[in-house]
């Protein structure tokens, strides 16, 4: 009965993800078939999709050129403007930012903490900053400690000389957050922070 449990666990965290992109997919690709069906007269199967690829690739193309990304960034500075748009947009833009290799602002690297309230910590490292409490300049860093999946989690600060990082890339962390720990390596590596970097 464990054994069943445990494989219909599994089972419904891989499926729900899976499912819930591509219902997202779905719903795209027909809402473009309905609006390219009364301009054509009828609809044309994988139309939306043919569509959806072009206008991914075309804002693309766009954001790597100069001119495009100045265009994008006014149009996306006019829409912020607008109250509810900003509410919705900006935490899912810095959200999936975050899974952005490119981006200066997302994971750094994973990092594991030795927390002495909640265990050994695994997570991300967002930011490294100092902060002055009245007792001197303090190096402290930003982690990332999903707990439900990789959307929802604690900000957690640490002081940077605390810090281990281990021998897992940004891509294998969210690996192993997905399947709750499933992906982990046997034998991780790494190397403290140094106190002086």
């Amino acid at each position: 009965m464990q054994w069943l449990r445990r494989r219909f666990i599994t089972g419904f965290f891989v499926m729900v993800p899976l499912v819930v992109s591509v219902a997202a997919l779905v719903w795209i690709f027909s809402i473009i078939d309905g609006l390219t069906a009364p301009a054509l007269g009828r609809g044309v199967p994988g139309l939306g999709i043919l569509i959806t690829l072009l206008a991914i690739l075309a804002v693309g193309v766009a954001a790597t050129n100069m001119i495009g990304r100045r265009i994008l960034t006014r149009g996306e500075e006019w829409l912020m403007r607008v109250p509810v748009f900003r509410t919705i947009y900006a935490p899912v833009k810095q959200l999936v930012a975050a899974f952005s290799p490119d981006n200066e602002y997302g994971f750094k690297r994973v990092v594991m903490v030795d927390d002495p309230h909640r265990g050994m910590v695994f997570g991300f490292l967002t930011k490294e900053f100092t902060v002055d409490r009245g007792r001197g300049s303090e190096s402290l860093v930003a982690v990332y400690v999903p707990t439900n999946h990789l959307y929802l989690g604690d900000v957690a600060l640490y002081p940077r000389t605390s810090v281990f990082y281990p021998d897992v890339t940004v891509e294998e962390g969210i690996r192993i957050f997905l399947t709750g720990g499933m992906s982990m390596p046997d034998r991780i590596q790494g190397k403290a922070a140094s106190p002086h970097a």
